[in-house]
């Protein structure tokens, strides 16, 4: 325990210190449990979007495979190669209990027939449906991204607020408890001399006067 200087002021500092280390405490709780809530809810959310990519991917391979019987390789390769309009990403950033989670868009992911770059006249619908396909599967890929980062986040601050709860309740918060009682016996033995001291005082006093009395009546 750190030296410490047992008076009053000091015994209301380190009061005042404690009260706060409880509200931080509290408050830091609080703020975890609610980041492990968002972690588990982000966590489902992956575990959803996985399904539903690798659903989407091996439906896209499926279609693309049936737009190959028709066209042939030379076909489909030099339509994809059309495609010059690269997908916009844009990230931004969002507020998680003071975690800031990245919130990723895509634009143009999917696209109409006019956009796509490779000339309608020549495709067919199974060609389109492939197309669309692959789209989907790139949308649902830059929304897993998403949310894996913001699992990644929030797991990092989870751990760094369970840590700051830990130290808060296993060493702040008993540290500045043992120092609140120590001031506090100190305080209490020192008024418990402070009265004795001035009960022996008052006794010898009283034998004093009481001798005086008995001397002045001889």
């Amino acid at each position: 325990m750190p030296e410490v200087s047992p008076t009053r002021m000091e015994l209301l500092n380190t009061r005042q210190k404690l009260s706060m280390a409880e509200k931080g405490h509290k408050l830091l709780k609080q703020k975890r449990d609610a980041l492990v809530l968002e972690f588990f809810n982000a966590v489902k959310k992956a575990k959803d979007l996985r399904q539903q990519l690798n659903t989407a991917v091996v439906d896209a391979q499926k279609k693309l495979a049936i737009a190959r019987s028709i066209h042939g390789d030379l076909f489909v390769e030099s339509s994809a190669l059309s495609a010059t309009k690269i997908p916009e990403i844009r990230v931004e950033a969002k507020n998680i209990m003071g975690v800031k989670i990245p919130q990723i868009e895509a634009t143009d992911v999917r696209r109409n027939l006019l956009d796509r770059g490779y000339s309608v006249l020549g495709s067919s619908a199974q060609f389109d449906a492939a197309v669309e396909a692959f789209e989907n599967s790139l949308n649902l890929s830059v929304q897993l991204a998403e949310t894996e980062t913001a699992i990644k986040r929030l797991l990092r601050e989870i751990e760094k607020t369970n840590r700051r709860v830990n130290a808060l309740e296993y060493n702040v918060q008993p540290s500045l408890r043992e120092i609140v009682r120590f001031i506090q016996d100190s305080l209490n033995r020192l008024e418990s001399e402070r009265f004795f001291a001035l009960k022996l005082t008052k006794a010898r006093l009283q034998a004093a006067a009481e001798a005086e009395a008995m001397a002045s009546a001889a």
